[in-house]
């Protein structure tokens, strides 16, 4: 069985949409939740589905490579960001050449790069008077947001959306296809 991890900062809805989604694939499943936050929801939302969690340490995640060691021990083919708000280090992305994946919410190249997640890229999109959003998966990479594309998916604004009318339907995108794009992305590893 290939194995993932999710690597998550806060409520977790894209973690809980895939644990649910390869909940019942022989093949794939979720075998570890990242966090480095203690008290974010993502960690005992995790636990419920009775999957191992782990609180990441700042000066341990960038000072040593004792990550790579836990994810070895868990025998992670794969990670997965969602909504994860550090920077992967040189050495893990070395370790998981093309193996691990972020989702944003806005088609990238616009409205990314260090300090633009959640609210503040929806406010932005909004104040911009865009007339369309979305969300991009991509390949995680040593700059916020500039790994290659995988996948977009995009949806129509209105002048009377607000950032959280922006963010809703961006959300909706994100749950629709992240889980699906993870399934062919770790299909491929296969071959």
């Amino acid at each position: 069985m290939q194995k993932i991890a999710i690597f998550a900062s806060g409520t977790g809805s894209n973690a809980r949409k895939i644990i649910e989604y390869f909940k019942d694939k022989p093949t794939i499943g979720v075998a570890l939740v990242l966090s480095n936050k203690p008290t974010a929801p993502v960690l005992e939302m995790a636990q419920h589905h009775g999957i191992d969690t782990l609180v990441l340490n700042r000066d341990n995640f960038y000072d040593t490579e004792d990550v790579v060691a836990q994810l070895q021990k868990h025998q992670i083919d794969f990670i997965v960001l969602a909504g994860f708000l550090w920077l992967i280090p040189s050495y893990l992305i070395r370790a998981y050449p093309r193996r691990i994946v972020n989702i944003h919410p806005a088609l990238l190249p616009k409205y990314g790069g260090k300090g633009m997640y959640g609210h503040r890229v929806h406010t932005a999109v909004k104040n911009a008077a865009e007339n369309e959003s979305g969300m991009t998966i991509h390949y995680v990479n040593e700059v916020y947001d500039e790994g290659n594309v995988i996948f977009q998916a995009s949806c129509g604004l209105e002048v009377t959306d607000t950032a959280e009318d922006i963010a809703r339907k961006v959300l909706q995108l994100e749950h629709e296809h992240f889980a699906p794009v993870i399934e062919q992305l770790m299909r491929r590893l296969d071959e």
